[in-house]
């Protein structure tokens, strides 16, 4: 059976808000108040949360670093059209089952040698059916595999929003009693609950019985405080004055008429960029050279090609007037 959540030990990680902010930390995930809160409450409420916004914000990166940070196995589920219970609960090894048919084929004469009616050999050949429906035979998915970790772990089904909604409804089980049912085994309840995270793009609207069995967490575009502080801990050797201004642009570059605004993904990327250039501080030659890491269409590129100029003199202003704040 499933373990109570009041007899699970909890790990020090977990014990607190404080303290999921620090565990996250020692992977290099810079958690916010809002974040921490949904993982501690996920694990104590043993409810999966449910994480929107948009591509490239680190939502799948909290579920890896959550893993990381923990100690937990990180079991993934990748969405995607068409996805199915064979390829996110369990599927038959059919190469396996196949194999043994052959043999018991081979063998059926010294099986049933001494029947001597069309029955006793049925009852003789009836508990082979059996063996081949069973755990020894089953090739489990992240699913069930999330199920049977005995020492914890994160469950990571991503980017929900691709897949239809027949597998919402095959989740619905496994999301409220974490348990997996085989028709030919019977139910299969997790050892220990495991902490799992759902992210969405928000590509199509998912159903309101999915969403009751979790707790909704919007991860955005940070500001400019946190962006550094991110970046400061994924690109270290980034000098604060670049740090500062490479920061400021990006959020200016927010605000314009583009399609794809720059994720905190495409900020660490452009960091690295800039470091691998030797760049000491940001100048419109380097923005116009390096655009491209930063803005992946070129509608966008062209849309902001006229204003580089005015938006890199203000992002060098607007680093100059934060390091001038008092500490």
């Amino acid at each position: 059976m499933t373990a109570d959540a009041s007899t699970l030990p909890t790990p020090p990680g977990l014990a607190s808000i404080d303290a999921v902010t620090a565990a996250l930390a020692t992977s290099g995930y810079i958690s916010t108040r809002q974040i921490s809160t949904a993982v501690y409450l996920a694990h104590h409420l043993r409810k999966p949360v449910l994480i929107e916004g948009p591509a490239g914000v680190g939502k799948t990166d909290l579920a890896v670093s959550a893993a990381k940070a923990l100690g937990f196995s990180l079991l993934r589920l990748q969405c995607y059209e068409g996805l199915d219970d064979s390829k996110a609960l369990y599927e038959w090894k059919y190469g396996k089952q196949l194999l043994y048919t052959q043999i018991l084929k081979e063998k059926i004469g010294l099986l049933v040698d001494g029947t001597d009616t069309l029955a006793g050999a049925f009852t003789k050949l009836a508990g082979f059916q059996d063996l081949f429906f069973s755990r020894d035979f089953l090739e489990p998915r992240p699913l069930l595999q999330a199920m049977e970790q005995p020492g914890g772990s994160v469950l990571l089904i991503d980017e929900i929003d691709k897949s239809e909604e027949a597998f919402e409804a095959l989740l619905l089980e496994v999301l409220a009693d974490y348990q997996v049912t085989i028709p030919e085994i019977g139910t299969i309840r997790a050892q220990v609950p495991p902490l799992v995270v759902l992210t969405s793009n928000n590509t199509r609207e998912l159903g309101d019985a999915l969403k009751r069995r979790c707790l909704h967490l919007h991860i955005g575009f940070p500001d400019a405080a946190l962006e550094q502080r991110v970046l400061q801990a994924r690109v270290p050797g980034i000098s604060g004055l670049l740090l500062r201004q490479l920061v400021a642009f990006v959020q200016l570059l927010r605000l314009q008429n583009i399609r794809k605004p720059p994720s905190i993904a495409e900020s660490v990327d452009w960091a690295r960029t800039l470091l691998l250039l030797h760049a000491g501080v940001l100048d419109e030659a380097m923005v116009r050279d390096t655009l491209n890491v930063l803005l992946k269409r070129e509608t966008d590129i062209q849309e902001v090609q006229g204003a580089l100029s005015q938006l890199t003199q203000a992002a060098v202003q607007e680093a100059g007037r934060v390091a001038a704040l008092p500490a």
